[in-house]
């Protein structure tokens, strides 16, 4: 039977053979990631009245949403979480001034191609990049995994996505799958295993990969993929991850999906999705002149290191308009570092950005927050009312280069009409 990557990663996972979509499945999860509400499996794990965890070594705990706590509350909680891991022996635990959860569990080598990996956080697709298999789960399933290291799953259905490019000068992989969403539909994968094949995810880095998978949630996706390969092998030889510490797993000749879509970017321009769903997209042409209160390059979709570069390509030598706040939130420390070293973060300064400590930041309502009326065009993944504040305000989403060029202008702007 040729199989899909979902069911080959399934039947490692479950140890059971012949799976076809639909059938459930008792799988067991190598990694189990919470974020910083993890108080809230710990809580439900003391009503439980259960003191005996499955396998620590397979818990990773992760103070990201609001990092550094912004309320006597939420601090408590960081200090409930930060005693839990201390007293279970949790030692894949890192506290507020790591980063987004998803970018620094890759960086850190705890990401390998053919696990099982479910998080507290429907993005958590975005494991697909390093070729694993990656959804996302409530609470009551991280705490249940905590105690039984099992959980319940269906086999998805899995669709094919073949891009071809490379795309032009402009356009990033955030437009190819704001297109995407728009064509397929806020529903259109719903638990589906999602693929993408072509010439153009081969020759993508892991981190425009990481964009690709992480955007395959906004069509309703159970989890998203692309075939590792020497550049997969790279990233995790720098993470500290040996060749032998994982199985790659790829799709048979001949694996049946439920649809193959293939698109090709080379005639693809700039993507923008309006208020307030992330599927009403359409190309920067119609909405460009729109005037803006804010603009905010983050979140784990385009706060990687190659997106702070290409927001500061845009803004090298030119400073943000007069009435527009820009607020850079980098993924991960690591990524700040880096970024510090190079000089990227003294461009964005002196362009007039303000520069916030690494984690979700204003993506998760953490910060950046607008007033009735006000507008923000964002990098991060979703434009749903009120997500960022009033709920008479607005969210459009771009790529780090669309939101750069913007941020300049004061205005939606074409990114190919300014000048790098």
């Amino acid at each position: 039977m040729s199989r899909t990557f979902a069911q080959k990663a399934l039947e490692r996972a479950s140890g059971e053979s012949g799976l076809e979509p639909g059938r459930i499945v008792d799988a067991y999860p190598d990694l189990y990631m919470s974020h910083t509400a993890s108080w809230r499996c710990i809580r439900t794990l003391e009503r439980m009245g259960v003191d005996r965890l499955y396998d620590v070594d397979r818990i990773a705990m992760v103070m990201d949403h609001i990092s550094p706590a912004n309320s006597a509350k939420t601090a408590a909680d960081h200090r409930l979480c930060r005693e839990f891991a201390e007293k279970m022996g949790i030692r894949t635990f890192y506290d507020v001034n790591a980063g987004i959860a998803h970018i620094v569990l890759m960086e850190k080598g705890h990401v390998r191609p053919g696990a099982l990996i479910i998080g507290t956080d429907s993005h958590s697709t975005i494991y697909g990049a390093l070729g694993a298999l990656g959804t996302g789960v409530g609470f009551s399933e991280i705490t249940a995994a905590w105690v039984t290291g099992r959980l319940w799953m269906k086999v998805p259905e899995s669709i094919k996505i073949t891009i071809e490019g490379p795309p032009p000068a402009g356009v990033h992989p955030k437009d190819i799958m704001l297109r995407l969403i728009g064509d397929l539909g806020a529903d259109g994968a719903t638990y589906c295993s999602v693929e993408f094949h072509g010439s153009y995810p081969a020759a993508m880095s892991v981190s425009e990969r990481m964009t690709l998978c992480n955007l395959a949630m906004e069509m309703g996706a159970k989890n998203a993929f692309v075939p590792p390969d020497e550049t997969t092998r790279a990233y995790l030889a720098e993470a500290g991850v040996a060749p032998d510490d994982y199985v790659e797993l790829r799709p048979d000749p001949g694996a049946v999906y439920r649809q193959e879509e293939v698109i090709d970017t080379r005639a693809l321009s700039p993507q923008i999705a309006v208020p307030h769903t992330v599927d009403n997209v359409v190309p920067v042409e119609e909405v460009e002149g729109t005037r803006l209160d804010q603009v905010f390059v983050g979140s784990c979709a385009n706060a990687k290191y190659d997106d702070l570069a290409v927001a500061a390509r845009y803004l090298k030598g030119r400073t943000v308009a007069p009435g527009v706040r820009l607020i850079v939130t980098p993924a991960s420390a690591t990524i700040m570092s880096r970024a510090a070293a190079d000089g990227i973060l003294s461009t964005l300064l002196e362009a007039g950005a303000t520069i916030t400590n690494p984690g979700c930041g204003a993506c998760a309502g953490n910060g950046g927050a607008m007033a009735d009326g006000e507008v923000t065009l964002s990098t991060a993944n979703r434009n749903f009312r009120g997500r960022m504040g009033a709920y008479e305000s607005r969210i459009y989403l771009s790529s780090p280069a669309t939101a750069a060029a913007s941020a300049v202008r004061g205005v939606i702007t074409d990114p190919r009409e300014v000048t790098v």
